[in-house]
């Protein structure tokens, strides 16, 4: 049986090759590699916590690997399809954050949350009109996207924090790219925004996890 310290040696190791295969144009390595990044966090995390991980933490990697397969496939309906799995993704890290009591902090804060609505009106407005036929699916997606940001940064963990809006950053680069805004590395910073984003979250959620089972929060322990 490996160990967590082990396997998030592997997942540094992947990232690293992803991002780098990413950056020289090795699309085949990029492809390969890709997957691995959260199906390793899926392991540390079963490990890490003695097979007793959070499950909305479980389910949502679980659906955002499936959704980092279905981008890899041609076509506008696959692209859909992986919408719609990091949408599922979404959903279920909101709902995790707030049993970690992100939903208390926001009620007492009704600035913090109108200041993230106007964010999302912002983002949509300006980047809308760019996006074709895509333009709705992501609408909607946006929506859940920074709802998951709003409700990281609100769980006191500065781990999950940092997780969530370097997720929102990620994708926020994805949506550029398809209303063809042209940033340079593109495709290095979508990777390594996303890859930290997933771990940071991760090892942030395990982290609390064990701190409310009364166990001591070490993150990356063999």
């Amino acid at each position: 049986m490996p160990s967590p310290r082990g396997v998030f040696a592997a997942f540094v190791a992947v990232c690293a090759v992803n991002v780098v295969a990413v950056g020289v144009g090795l699309e085949p390595v990029a492809t390969a590699t890709k997957p691995f990044i959260v199906g390793l966090l899926l392991v540390w995390a079963w490990l890490a916590t003695d097979r007793r991980p959070p499950r909305l933490l479980m389910a949502g990697l679980a659906f955002a690997l499936l959704g980092d397969v279905l981008f890899e496939l041609p076509g506008t309906l696959a692209f859909l399809a992986g919408i719609v799995a990091f949408l599922v993704m979404q959903v279920c890290y909101i709902r995790g954050f707030l049993r970690l009591g992100a939903g208390a902090w926001l009620r007492d804060r009704p600035v913090v949350v109108v200041g993230w609505a106007l964010l999302w009106v912002a983002l949509n407005v300006a980047l809308g009109p760019l996006l074709g036929e895509l333009r709705w699916p992501i609408t909607v997606y946006s929506l859940a996207l920074v709802a998951m940001a709003a409700c990281a940064l609100a769980t006191g963990s500065r781990l999950v924090g940092v997780g969530g809006v370097l997720f929102l950053v990620s994708d926020l680069l994805i949506g550029l790219r398809a209303a063809d805004v042209s940033i340079p590395a593109s495709g290095v910073l979508v990777m390594a925004t996303y890859a930290a984003a997933q771990v940071l979250i991760t090892v942030g959620w395990v982290a609390l996890a064990r701190s409310r089972q009364g166990a001591q929060p070490a993150v990356v322990t063999g």
